[in-house]
């Protein structure tokens, strides 16, 4: 059986607000969550990504109330992430109605998180949320690339991309799913924002490295850079947030254009 891949819109929130930017930064407001979900849900949306990039006790809470309205008005999987720290915020997120957590910081300061999350709540549950950006300074042990910029690796980021760990992508990708991570949704700092396309070699390598679905985040801008995705990047999952956001595609849009070069996917 073929499965059939997902197209995934993302709302960053910030104080109960939808948020976008680029590179991670000069965020301006995109809308009401619950509105933009609804209209994602229905264009054939296959699942929507909540992440509260505030993530402040504000923040939760608003959180809390922006997942309760969406499970109540919509029928297709939450994933929800941002400050989720414990085993009880993620038993918080569920019970209000998401379907996933996505794990990103958290997972490296506290990797036991993972196998906690994973064995409390089934590892369908928990989705590692990997943002990487390339560093052109090799060293030993990691998995080089190169392309006409020079040779470098994929380091993972976190707070927001702020803080850089020394971690190589596709080795913590590997580690994450050895702990329990059902999922890993994967942002490319240099695309995000961009849309120049997907960062295509890193994430085709950690599709090639785990044997759990991935999903390709960051760089979308036309519709053959969901087809990339997929077909290249090897992704399981397309996920686009500012292309949806201002209206410049629709998810039905994509889908006939998908189908009509032959990925599967549920019209």
């Amino acid at each position: 059986m073929t499965l059939t891949r997902r197209i995934i819109p993302c709302l960053d929130l910030k104080d109960g607000r939808v948020v976008k930017g680029v590179n991670f930064e000069g965020l301006r407001d995109a809308g009401d969550p619950v509105e933009l979900a609804a209209r994602y849900n229905a264009q054939g949306a296959d699942e929507v990504v909540f992440l509260d990039i505030s993530a402040s006790k504000e923040g939760r809470e608003a959180m809390v109330d922006v997942i309760g309205r969406a499970a109540d008005e919509l029928f297709l999987p939450l994933t929800v992430g941002g400050g989720l720290r414990t085993a009880d915020d993620i038993r918080t997120m569920l019970r209000a109605g998401a379907d996933k957590v996505s794990l990103n910081t958290s997972a490296v300061k506290t990797p036991e998180l993972i196998t906690e999350g994973s064995r409390l709540f089934g590892n369908q549950c928990i989705v590692l949320a990997e943002d990487v950006r390339r560093n052109y300074a090799m060293k030993e042990g990691v998995t080089a690339f190169s392309d006409e910029t020079g040779e470098f690796w994929y380091e993972v980021v976190i707070y927001g991309g702020s803080h850089r760990t020394g971690m190589d992508a596709v080795h913590w990708a590997e580690d994450a799913v050895s702990r329990g991570a059902g999922e890993i949704l994967l942002t490319s700092m240099e695309t995000d924002g961009v849309k120049n396309g997907f960062d295509l070699l890193i994430t085709a390598a950690v599709s090639d490295a785990v044997d759990v679905p991935v999903i390709a985040s960051g760089g979308v801008g036309e519709l053959s850079h969901f087809y990339d995705g997929f077909v290249l990047g090897k992704a399981d999952g397309c996920l686009a947030a500012s292309v949806f956001h201002y209206g410049e595609m629709t998810i039905s849009q994509v889908k006939e254009y998908l189908h009509g070069r032959g990925v599967p996917v549920r019209l």
